[in-house]
């Protein structure tokens, strides 16, 4: 292996396990969102059911038939989580800890969210160096990339939850990553497969995931279009079999659920979210302008408010296009289209949420052109770079140490909850449980690991600053060597 190479496998693994380590540093709690999920991670480990009637008092979002109480949510991060959950629990027995007490319950959340979400956005940061790399950013600026996505951005916030859009984000790099290998050629029948089992799993995660899964599978078939229909046909046959595979999953879940293939949203009470029914489909309608400018710029909900460094982002996809315009078009595209989706949805500020969580799965995308940016940027430049990205991991920082639930009806959050409480050292604010009331009582909600170890206020947050900073320095001398 050269040296360039050990070096840049150096880098990327180092960043890989710092990022995977700030997202199981911070545990959030529980919520109606990540609620719904674990209930249905517990009915099919401990009742080995899809029923959730045994957990379903802590969450609204549930989905109720013949009778019966279910997840709403698409099943694909579950099912993921379900063996790393089954081997907790069997090491908690070994450590004599009942896997159905209380104890045992917030042990298992914390295990499901690190290994089925955490890892793989983790892991999502690695593709994303190399991704750099090879659209012409630097060593550094393909670290610089890497460290915005995991501390610089809300997906420091829903990587550390039991929600579904970091997975989705990760799922959705994984596919893109192998539809541009597949304009390397050789072995297109398994980077096929690659795209069709990550984009078809993004749709299993998450409904809304379809269009920009079927765009990835667009854009693989156009990377081999002009070598035959021979190489054609390998790759159509590689992304159907992959995507099959994840369709043959989702259909027998919601068949065995429901007794049909309609979405799980199909079945609230009538008087639970009744905007799904009223409002167009499911609560979609048409994209309102004035929702898409909040949605980029507005204090309550704006991804670039909560992360200006993303501003970027974009302008390196734009820069991105003039050398690699298909890769830079389908990245664009997907987070256009998500934009779109959330401004077109009735509850498009989606509930108790760090920015607009709906689109968080274009966020290692639009990331993709920060390597591009600092690879563009002259000395001057890159220095405002790196203070508008101190900025946006602040913010992320101080969000996801206090609470990423932000309110709803609040118009600035930010200032108005999150500043003051994380000066005044309120951490882990949010005390709401993923047990039942009856089970957790008063405890098992949110804790970062530094108040594990007795630290308190914002001295928690110490291990958490020491780790990024010895990480930073080991970052310099690795480019320094090159």
């Amino acid at each position: 292996m050269a040296a360039s190479s050990r070096a840049h496998w150096k880098l990327a693994s180092l960043l890989g396990a710092a990022s995977f380590l700030s997202f199981i540093y911070f545990y959030e709690g529980g919520g109606w969102n990540q609620n719904s999920r674990f209930d249905l991670l517990r009915a099919i480990l401990q009742r080995h059911t899809l029923q959730i009637d045994a957990y379903h008092e802590n969450t609204q979002d549930k989905a109720h038939f013949h009778g019966h109480y279910y997840s709403d949510k698409a099943p694909g991060l579950v099912f993921l989580a379900v063996p790393f959950a089954a081997v907790a629990r069997e090491v908690l027995r070994v450590a004599e800890v009942d896997p159905d007490s209380a104890r045992g319950g917030y042990a298992l959340s914390y295990i499901a969210t690190a290994c089925s979400v955490g890892l793989p956005t983790a892991l999502a940061g690695v593709c994303l160096f190399f991704l750099g790399l090879r659209f012409g950013a630097d060593s550094a600026g393909a670290a610089f990339a890497t460290i915005v996505l995991a501390i610089g951005t809300p997906m420091l916030a829903y990587a550390s939850l039991f929600w579904a859009h970091a997975l989705v984000g990760a799922c959705l790099l994984f596919a893109f990553a192998a539809a541009v290998k597949l304009g390397d050629g050789g072995r297109e029948f398994w980077w096929a497969l690659a795209v069709g089992l990550a984009a078809g799993w993004a749709t299993v995660t998450e409904y809304p995931a379809a269009p920009a899964s079927a765009l990835l599978a667009v854009f693989a078939l156009l990377q081999v279009w002009s070598r035959g229909s021979a190489t054609s046909w390998r790759v159509v046959a590689g992304v159907g079999i992959g995507a099959a595979a994840c369709a043959v999953v989702l259909f027998s879940y919601l068949h065995a659920a429901f007794g049909s293939f309609r979405p799980s949203y199909s079945y609230y009470d009538p008087n639970s979210f009744s905007f799904m029914q009223q409002r167009g489909y499911m609560g979609l309608t048409y994209p309102h302008p004035d929702r898409l400018l909040k949605l980029m710029f507005g204090a309550s909900r704006g991804l670039f408010f909560a992360s200006p460094v993303l501003v970027a982002g974009v302008a390196g996809l734009w820069w991105l296009g003039k050398k690699f315009r298909g890769p830079a078009l389908v990245a664009g595209a997907i987070a256009a289209y998500y934009f779109l989706f959330n401004a077109s949805f009735y509850w498009w500020k989606s509930g108790l949420s760090f920015g607009p969580r709906y689109i968080g799965a274009c966020i290692p995308l639009l990331c993709l052109g920060l390597g591009v940016a600092w690879a563009r940027a002259s000395l001057r430049w890159r220095g405002v770079l790196l203070a508008v990205a101190f900025v946006s991991v602040f913010v992320a920082a101080m969000v996801v140490s206090t609470s990423s639930q932000l309110a709803m009806q609040d118009n600035s959050p930010l200032v108005h909850s999150s500043w003051p409480a994380f000066w005044s050292g309120k951490m882990a604010m949010n005390h709401e449980s993923m047990l039942q009331a009856s089970e957790a009582g008063s405890g098992y909600g949110a804790f970062n690991l530094g108040e594990l170890i007795g630290l308190r206020g914002l001295g928690s947050l110490g291990p958490f600053v020491a780790m990024w900073g010895i990480v930073c320095g080991l970052v310099g001398r690795i480019l320094q060597k090159k």
